[in-house]
């Protein structure tokens, strides 16, 4: 006898709904909570929410079982898996955990050191600067970075740029003058 035993039909899982979700450094730093659109099959769109874990990094998926398509003969729905964009932000790069930053001082900085202000997400911070910075160098504030799933911060590394001020005063002008000759004496002195 020529019995079908396939008749019983097998569960089969729905497929995944795969989509995108653009992060900003802040809401990748505090965590986020966001909407997030999908053409499901039949119903049209569906809206879901989304909560974006602190710490998050470029290119991490966020999986949300079950909410993918529908499964058939009593087999589970698929999940909706986002992939996660970290946008770039306009003032920190982000590499690993660390944050960079390119920073201008003047060469009065650059020679005696001083306090630099700046915005670290919610946070004001002075940093010191140490003295006879060259340009280029980079000065390194641990620990205020960005942040991992754990807690722990990357480090905040700031490269030195050397910029005159837009305008000198003529009092800012024959300082330099001074320096200047002072520059030439030991020039010919070590010359």
């Amino acid at each position: 006898s020529n019995e079908n035993i396939d008749d019983k039909k097998k569960p089969i899982k729905g497929t995944d709904i795969v989509t995108h979700l653009d992060v900003t450094l802040e809401e990748g730093f505090f965590g986020a909570e966001k909407k997030i659109a999908i053409r499901a099959h039949k119903t049209g769109m569906k809206t879901f929410s989304v909560k974006v874990p602190v710490g998050i990094k470029n290119g991490d998926k966020i999986r949300l079982a079950a909410l993918g398509n529908p499964g058939k003969n009593g087999g589970k729905n698929g999940d909706l898996i986002i992939h996660v964009k970290l946008l770039e932000d306009p003032e920190f790069k982000i590499e690993g955990t660390d944050f960079n930053k390119d920073i201008n001082i003047t060469p009065a900085v650059a020679a005696l050191g001083g306090k630099y202000k700046l915005q670290v997400m919610d946070e004001k911070l002075f940093v010191s600067l140490p003295k006879r910075l060259r340009d280029g160098e980079i000065v390194t504030v641990p620990n205020k970075g960005y942040v991992t799933e754990d807690g722990n911060r990357g480090d905040l590394n700031l490269k030195v740029h050397i910029d005159l001020p837009e305008d000198i005063s003529e009092r800012e002008e024959k300082l330099y003058e001074q320096l200047l000759k002072i520059e030439r004496k030991r020039e010919e002195f070590n010359g």
